[in-house]
């Protein structure tokens, strides 16, 4: 789209977004008011940028990255490390979109740099970009609001999108509404797709510059040595143990993998099963569900680093500590993946070479889990299979080690993105650069 094409659609899209505001403001006031992650971070929403993000980026030469949640910023890790070691001169700024993405995101990079993405409307997002003042705007796998992407466009600012991907859930709605996405992606400078097939899809959308890098996820690395709680847990739990992790569990997983306790317990006495759900709001709910059931269990929040019994449940509430735990685990479940989730992420344990079980609904990880599927590095299950699938790598150390060993494999077969990234990435910033 050139600059002399009408703004209509925009004004329409933001218009839209007004009335879509105005009509849930009632719901959006009652959860502000019932729960505290809608009220997180609302003044930055609205507009009004952090002193501290104000100060450090008036002092340094910035980029924005804008990762949406845990995922996305445990991805970008790695590339930003990367996009430091090359730009030491220049400062990260990292925008989130969830509660549990801006912890995270705090946690690794510091609170001076990390705010949540404002509204997009124009007007909110052009008090970001003058206090920001960035020489590139990039985002993280499918983070494309259009009135951000329309006044980087208009400022000069180069875009890029990292881990590019269109899932199998949003192709549809993107091509219904190929007219308003076509002239946005087109203001795209770079797009590094994961995949051939993501790489197809943005150019059938619109998108003209696309090349395939491969996904960051591959190249993300966990040190264990470095999680405190993995060294209190090595010291806590049962020697010789079995240890279940069950990570990144959703609504009714957990009844299911509960209710194969049984099972995996007669082949695998003293079990350990280590339960972490996706999402903190749910951490009270799943403790209910665990003392509704009689179960022995230990929350991770209330744990004083006490010695855990056999065959009990350690409760993982809390945030960020899960890819280093599955380092201790001798089979992993991977959740969101038994009903309609679209699955999480198989290379956090997959890097530690443990054996991998998920459910059949993984489309958000579909590159991945078909080359792991490929290479027999994972075992893909319907639930009225799960229990016994969870079983039989128990009772069969052999076929277990086999199983993760391939899973390793795999993960470091494929791993390149990020340096493919950022060699990408810095010609596009040293151009921008030398118009300044």
């Amino acid at each position: 789209m050139t600059r002399k094409e009408p703004m209509s659609l925009w004004i329409l899209y933001s218009l839209a977004l007004a009335l879509a505001l105005v009509v849930a403001s009632p719901w959006w006031l009652y959860r502000m008011a019932t729960a505290g992650k809608y009220r997180a971070g609302l003044a930055v929403r609205l507009g009004f940028v952090p002193p501290a993000l104000r100060a450090a980026a008036h002092r340094r030469r910035t980029i924005w990255l804008h990762a949406v949640s845990v995922g996305e910023i445990i991805a970008a890790t790695r590339l930003i490390a990367a996009l430091e070691h090359a730009l030491p001169d220049h400062l990260i700024c990292i925008s989130t979109t969830t509660r549990t993405g801006h912890t995270l995101a705090v946690q690794r990079f510091g609170a001076h740099r990390v705010f949540y993405i404002p509204l997009d409307f124009a007007f909110l997002v052009r008090r970001y970009l003058r206090a920001l003042n960035p020489e590139m705007l990039l985002l993280m796998e499918t983070e494309l609001w259009p009135n951000l992407l329309l006044q980087c466009s208009r400022l000069g600012i180069p875009i890029a999108v990292a881990n590019a991907r269109i899932s199998d859930r949003s192709y549809p709605r993107y091509q219904r509404l190929r007219a308003l996405w076509s002239p946005l992606l087109r203001r795209v400078s770079l797009f590094a797709a994961q995949s051939s097939l993501d790489a197809a899809r943005l150019r059938e959308l619109g998108a003209n510059n696309v090349a395939v890098f491969g996904n960051l996820k591959f190249d993300v690395r966990t040190d264990p040595a470095s999680s405190a709680l993995v060294s209190q847990l090595r010291t806590a739990l049962p020697a010789n143990a079995p240890i279940l992790i069950c990570g990144s569990t959703l609504a009714g997983e957990e009844d299911d993998l509960l209710d194969c306790l049984p099972a995996l317990h007669a082949v695998a006495p003293g079990l350990i099963c280590i339960l972490a759900p996706r999402h903190p709001e749910r951490f009270a709910a799943v403790a209910d569900l665990l003392t509704h059931r009689g179960l022995s269990f230990t929350r991770r929040s209330q744990w004083n680093g006490a010695s855990i019994a056999p065959a009990s449940i350690f409760l993982l509430d809390s945030v960020g500590d899960l890819a280093a735990l599955y380092s201790i685990a001798t089979v992993a479940f991977v959740g969101g993946s038994l009903f309609t989730g679209g699955g999480h992420n198989p290379l956090e344990p997959a890097q530690f070479a443990i054996p991998i079980v998920m459910g059949d609904s993984f489309e958000n990880f579909r590159d991945i889990i078909r080359a792991m599927l490929a290479s027999q590095a994972i075992i893909v299950t319907p639930r009225k299979h799960l229990c016994a699938n969870l079983t039989a790598l128990l009772s069969d150390s052999s076929r277990a080690a086999a199983l993760g060993l391939a899973a390793q494999r795999v993960y470091l077969a494929e791993a390149g993105a990020t340096a493919r990234t950022v060699a990408a990435l810095l010609p596009m910033l040293a151009q921008k650069g030398s118009e300044q």
